[in-house]
């Protein structure tokens, strides 16, 4: 068999045909991945609602803008025969050491913390880590933590919340998250229905 020539058009049109398989491959490979990604992050999420409000068997959801108007964040309104038992809000902050931080926080209809779970953050292991209640039991602290009564801000900064030895950005960045949140509830409480009825 005759080797073929390598010409400048030969070359283009092996490029096109590489670049075109490859397209295609990751355009297959996307469609196959796309629904069982989009189906794990929906039950992930949805176990942390269920983590961080009292037992409910109805959620509404909405969304907030909170004050310094970036982002808006998710509210998952929890309801038991009725009743509001707790808001779940989907949260962030973007002053990690890494950057980026995503946490859900629950409330009780009160303002007062439920519980909180971290959702995403890029943190350094052994570190700033110590966020995920898998790693450490620190964020167990603002379980039944009152912010009309305590100040969410670690204690090197005045406030009442133990820091992350060696890690105080990543605490005071869980903080700035979690207080993102709650001021955006309160600044918006008088648009949520404390019951299905209403």
């Amino acid at each position: 068999m005759a080797k073929k020539e390598s010409t400048f058009a030969n070359m283009v049109l092996t490029l096109l045909m590489v670049t075109a398989i490859a397209a295609f491959t990751l355009s297959m490979i996307y469609n196959v991945t796309k629904e069982p990604i989009e189906r794990g992050r929906y039950e992930r999420k949805q176990a942390a609602i269920s983590f961080v409000v009292p037992e409910f068997d109805e959620l509404k959801t909405r969304f907030f803008m909170p004050a310094d108007g970036r982002d808006s964040l998710e509210f998952n309104f929890a309801y038991k025969d009725g009743e509001l038992v707790g808001v779940a809000v989907e949260t962030y902050t973007m002053m990690g050491f890494s950057g980026y931080i995503s946490a859900m926080v629950g409330f009780y209809p009160d303002g007062t913390i439920y519980d909180v779970v971290h959702l995403q953050h890029e943190e350094t292991p052994g570190l700033g880590d110590k966020i995920q209640k898998d790693v450490s039991d620190w964020s167990d602290q603002f379980q039944g933590f009152d912010p009309s009564e305590k100040t969410l801000k670690v204690r090197q900064d005045q406030g009442d919340v133990d820091g992350i030895t060696a890690a105080t950005i990543t605490a005071r960045a869980y903080c700035d998250a979690i207080n993102r949140a709650y001021l955006t509830l309160m600044k918006n409480l008088d648009q949520i229905d404390m019951s299905l009825e209403e």
